[in-house]
């Protein structure tokens, strides 16, 4: 795939976190709670003014400055990266960094805080339910993991060849 495919798989995935995102708040009340299922899925509707797993630094005006300003040049590293990255693994976990940082900054810059609906529960795992996330943030979980492959097995394995002996 061209670079301008994995561009075309950011906006994609940017489209459908602003879309839901929209739906969300058209259509629920904060803390509103919808359940999928009785115990594992739930749409919880929840403005979450911190960064990941609501971590904040006490006010949420800062968050919002400093954590747009982390945002926005994380997503410059991220294109250059993309531009320069060779291998599909890696641009499409790049494509998806940038999907779920732009998806997250879009709504901090527009409303100070990020809408969170996906309410997930892994018996006893880790924690007694998992944060709730978004479109975005599904997106930046699945570019960690094709990016961690990619660096652990494909990158690891073209440094290990070692060229033969010149004679």
């Amino acid at each position: 795939m061209k670079k301008t495919g994995y561009f075309l798989l950011a906006i994609f995935i940017l489209v459908l976190d602003q879309v839901s995102k929209y739906l969300i708040r058209l259509n629920f009340v904060e803390g509103e709670t919808l359940k999928i299922t009785p115990q594992y899925l739930w749409i919880t509707y929840v403005e979450n003014t911190g960064a990941s797993f609501s971590f904040s630094l006490g006010s949420d005006n800062l968050n919002r400055i400093l954590f747009s300003i982390i945002t926005f040049l994380a997503c410059i590293l991220v294109t250059y990266l993309l531009l320069k990255a060779k291998h599909s693994l890696e641009q499409t976990g790049f494509a998806l960094v940038l999907a779920g940082a732009l998806g997250n900054l879009i709504d901090r810059l527009m409303k100070g805080s990020v809408t969170d609906f996906i309410n997930c529960d892994f018996p006893d795992f880790i924690m007694q339910r998992w944060p709730i996330f978004n479109v975005a943030d599904s997106s930046l979980v699945v570019a960690i993991f094709l990016l961690s492959i990619y660096f652990l097995f494909v990158e690891n394995r073209k440094k290990a060849v070692i060229p033969p002996a010149e004679i």
